[in-house]
C-alpha cells in the first residue's frame, strides 16, 4: 500500500518534495499546580531530529532558527539527532554558528539522539552543541531558577539505543515539589519515567511515523517509538502518578526521504500556573 501511494505520481511528488518542507508550528498550553507564578506564561520551544545532510540543509536550518526566535522563547530544548551521519556530512564546522543564534534567556538544553552517538559522532555532537551555547544533559538534571525564587526542574537521559542511559538514577533526581521536565529522545520508555516525580516528558525520534496511511496509521516507526508516535499521551504509574508525554514529529527525514501526513514540527509550549 505504501509504494502504491508514493508511486501514484502526485502522491510521490508531494511526499518527496512538498510535505518535508511544510513546517508546522504547534502551540500547546501546559498547566499544573506545581508551575510557580514566576513561570506563568513562560514559553518553551522544542525542536528535534534535524538529520542534517539527509535532505535537510544548513540553509533550511537558518530559516528554522529565525522561526524559533520569532516565538521569543524563554527556554529551548533540542531532543536529539542533529546530523544524519557525521561521517559523510561536510559542513560540520558551520553548524554551531547557526545554532548559536537561538535566543533563550533561561537557557538552551540538548540531549543525545541515536544518530548523535552513531558513526563515532559523540564528541563531535558535544563540541557543536557546547560551542552553540547548549547545555547537554547526560543522565543529569538542572534547576532553572528565576530572580524571584521560582524554580522548575529539567533532566535529560542519554540515548537509549547507542548511549549509556541511566534511567532510574536520573529520574530519581526529580524533586516532587518542583515541576520537572524530562528530555528523552526515544519516547517508549515513558512507563519507567511515570514511576518518578517527572511531570512532562518531551521526546522525538518517531518523526510522527514519517509516512502515515489513512485508516492504517504510521508505517515507518523506529524502535522505541512504536507506542508513542506523535502528540500528547497520558501515562499512569502504579502509584497513580500521571506523566504527560509529548512526542515531536521532528524536522528532517531519515531512512526514506518522504513525509506523508506527518508534517515536520516546531513545538511551542506555554506554561500556566494553576
Amino acid at each position: 500500500m505504501f509504494y502504491s501511494v508514493l508511486t501514484s505520481g502526485l502522491g510521490y511528488y508531494y511526499a518527496r518534495y512538498i510535505e518535508p518542507r511544510l513546517l508546522t508550528t504547534a502551540y500547546h498550553t501546559i498547566s499544573s499546580p506545581l508551575i510557580p507564578r514566576g513561570f506563568n506564561g513562560a514559553k518553551i520551544v522544542q525542536f528535534s531530529d534535524l538529520h542534517l545532510g539527509y535532505n535537510y540543509t544548513l540553509e533550511q536550518l537558518e530559516v528554522l532558527i529565525e522561526k524559533i526566535n520569532e516565538q521569543k522563547p524563554d527556554l529551548v530544548f533540542f531532543t536529539g539527532d542533529l546530523m544524519d551521519d557525521q561521517r559523510t556530512y561536510s559542513r560540520t564546522n558551520e553548524i554551531a554558528p547557526v545554532l548559536r543564534r537561538v535566543n533563550a534567556p533561561l537557557g538552551k538544553f540538548a540531549i543525545y539522539g541515536n544518530h548523535d552517538h552513531g558513526g563515532y559522532g559523540t564528541e563531535i555532537y558535544e563540541q557543536i552543541m557546547s560551542a552553540a551555547g547548549y547545555e547537554i544533559l547526560i543522565n543529569s538534571s538542572k534547576i532553572i531558577k528565576l530572580v524571584d525564587g521560582s524554580q522548575i526542574g529539567v533532566l535529560g537521559i542519554d540515548d537509549l539505543m547507542l548511549g549509556n542511559p541511566k534511567i532510574k538514577e536520573t529520574i530519581q533526581q526529580a524533586d516532587p515539589n518542583l515541576y520537572t521536565i524530562a528530555l528523552i529522545h526515544e519516547p517508549d520508555m515513558a512507563h519507567m519515567v511515570a514511576d518518578s516525580a517527572v511531570n512532562l516528558q518531551l521526546s522525538g525520534h518517531s518523526h510522527g511515523g514519517q509516512v502515515q496511511i489513512p485508516f492504517v496509521g504510521p508505517i515507518i516507526t523506529p524502535p522505541l517509538a512504536e507506542k508513542y508516535v506523535e502528540g500528547f499521551y497520558k501515562v499512569n504509574s502504579s502509584s497513580g502518578h500521571e506523566l504527560l508525554v509529548y512526542v515531536n514529529r521532528g524536522i528532517g527525514t531519515t531512512r526514506v526521504p518522504f513525509r506523508f501526513l506527518a508534517r515536520p514540527e516546531l513545538t511551542v509550549f506555554t506554561l500556566v500556573a494553576k
